[in-house]
C-alpha cells in the first residue's frame, strides 16, 4: 500500500506500520539545540534526573541567538553552553557558526528518512531533506537527551502542490507568504505538511529550506519534500552520499487535505505586520516607505538569497533615508559569498554586514527596531515586538523585494529592478 513520506519515516523511527492518530515511540536519529533554549534549559533538568546525553555523537549544539555576546548574562549564557559541551563530550557543537537550520544540514548532518528533533520552532527546515523533523521544547528535548527516543502521535499528511513553475522575480518565501494568508496559520493542524510538484521539483535546496521551515508559520508540525536527485546532488557536495530510495514523493499515498497552486500565476508577496498571513500582492504596498531593510535569518540569507539579493543592489546605492542591514546565515555562506564578490556589492551598495546569527530576527542585540521603525525583512515573522520596540511596522518579503524596497526607498515590485 503506498504510503506518506511521513508515515514511512515514521515507520522506519518507531519499528511499527501505525495509522494516523495511533500513538508510536521513536528512535530519535539526531537531536539539535542552540544556545537560547538548550543547555541552559535542559542541563538542570538532565542534573535533576542524575544523567547524561544518550548519545553524544546524534547531538548538534549551535551557538546562535545570543550571538555577538553583548552583555554579561550572554556572556554567562555563552560559557555555560560551552562548558556543557564540553562534559558531555559533544563532538558536533559551532560555535558563532551561523543560524543553527543552516548549520546543521551544511555540515552534513542530515539525509534522506532520518527522524529529528530541534529545539526551535523552525526545526521543520531539515524537511526539505526527506528527513521528518520537528521542534519541540526544552522539557521533551530533556527527554530525548536522556533516552534517545520521544513518542509522537502519527499525523495526517496536508499535500501542497505546485504545478508550472515560479515566473523570474519570485521564490520560495512568496510561495508561503501566499500560503499562509490562504490557508491561514493554522492550515497545517499540527500535521505533516508535504510539498510535490513541478515548481518545486525545480527548486534548488535553499529554496526547498525555506518552504519546510515556513511550515512553522502554517501551522504544520513538520514539512517535507521528497527527497529526489536534487537531493542527492547537494548531499553529494556536502561530501555526504545518500541513499534516496525509498524516501520520495509518493503520488499515489493518502493524504486527508490535498491544496493545488499555480506557481506560474503567483506575483511577489509581501505581509503587512502584524503577521506573515497578512499578505497581497507586492503592488498592493507602493506607498509604505520602510526605514530599514533587513536581509537575514534562516529563510532570507543563504547563499542563494544573497545572491539574489545582489541581482538588485549591484551597480545601485541604498535609498537615502534607508539603512540595509545584511546578515548571512552562516559564516561559510558568508565566505562563499565574498568569494563570489556578492558581499563587496552589498558593501558598495552602502549596506551594514552584521555577524551570522539569529539577530533581530528573534529579537536580540544592539539592532533591535527602535520604535516607529518601518522595516522590511526576510525573516519569517513579523510578529508585534518581536524584532524591537512593539511599536515597530514589520513587513515580509523575498530577499529580492527587500533589497528592492532598499533602493527604490519604498516597497516595489522586485522585478522591475531586474
Amino acid at each position: 500500500m503506498a504510503r506518506s513520506l511521513a508515515r514511512r519515516i515514521i515507520a522506519r523511527a518507531s519499528g511499527e506500520d501505525a495509522a494516523p492518530g495511533e500513538v508510536v515511540t521513536c528512535a530519535v536519529d539526531l537531536a539539535m539545540i542552540h544556545d537560547s533554549g538548550g543547555p541552559r534549559r535542559v542541563k538542570p533538568i538532565l542534573e535533576r534526573l542524575g544523567v547524561g546525553v544518550w548519545d553524544a555523537n546524534r547531538v548538534v549544539v549551535a551557538t546562535d541567538h545570543f550571538v555577538p555576546v553583548f552583555d554579561e548574562e550572554t556572556r554567562r549564557i555563552q560559557n555555560l553552553t560551552r562548558d556543557w559541551v564540553k562534559a558531555q563530550a559533544i563532538r558536533h557543537y559551532y560555535e558563532e557558526q551561523g543560524i543553527c537550520h543552516v548549520v546543521t544540514p551544511e555540515r552534513g548532518h542530515l539525509r534522506p528518512g532520518m527522524f529529528c528533533v530541534g529545539g526551535d520552532s523552525h526545526s521543520p527546515t531539515g524537511g526539505a531533506f526527506g528527513a521528518y523533523m520537528f521542534g519541540i521544547g526544552a522539557t521533551e528535548m530533556a527527554g530525548v537527551l536522556a533516552t534517545g527516543e520521544i513518542w509522537l502521535t502519527v499525523p495526517e499528511t496536508i499535500l501542497i502542490e505546485w504545478t508550472g513553475r515560479l515566473g523570474e522575480g519570485v521564490f520560495a518565501k512568496d510561495m508561503m507568504l501566499f500560503l499562509c494568508t490562504r490557508l491561514g496559520m493554522d492550515g497545517g493542524r499540527y500535521q505533516a505538511v508535504e510539498y510535490a510538484g513541478d515548481a518545486v521539483r525545480a527548486m534548488a535546496m535553499p529554496e526547498r529550506m525555506t518552504l519546510a521551515n515556513m511550515t512553522a508559520e502554517l501551522g504544520g508540525q513538520t514539512g517535507l519534500i521528497g527527497a529526489d536527485d536534487v537531493t542527492a546532488a547537494h548531499l553529494a557536495g556536502l561530501g555526504v552520499a545518500a541513499d534516496i530510495d525509498g524516501w520520495g514523493h509518493d503520488a499515489g499515498a493518502e493524504v486527508e487535505e490535498r491544496h493545488v497552486f499555480d506557481a506560474s500565476a503567483l506575483p511577489p508577496q509581501i505581509a503587512a505586520p502584524h503577521s506573515p498571513a497578512n499578505a497581497a500582492d507586492v503592488g498592493e504596498f507602493g506607498g509604505v516607505t520602510p526605514t530599514i531593510a533587513y536581509i537575514g535569518a534562516c529563510t532570507g540569507a543563504k547563499l542563494d538569497d544573497l545572491r539574489v539579493a545582489a541581482r538588485v543592489l549591484k551597480g545601485r546605492r541604498v535609498a537615502v533615508g534607508v539603512t540595509l542591514l545584511v546578515a548571512p546565515a552562516s559564516v561559510r555562506e558568508t565566505e562563499a559569498a565574498r568569494d563570489e564578490g556578492i558581499m563587496a556589492v552589498f558593501e558598495e551598495a552602502g549596506a551594514r554586514i552584521l555577524p551570522s546569527a539569529c539577530g533581530i530576527c528573534a529579537g536580540y542585540g544592539d539592532e533591535r527596531l527602535e520604535a516607529g521603525t518601518v522595516c522590511i525583512s526576510s525573516t519569517a515573522r513579523n510578529f508585534k515586538g518581536r524584532m524591537g520596540d512593539p511599536s515597530s511596522q514589520v513587513y515580509l518579503g523575498s530577499p529580492l523585494s527587500t533589497a528592492a524596497a532598499a533602493v527604490a526607498g519604498r516597497i516595489i515590485d522586485p522585478r522591475e529592478m531586474l
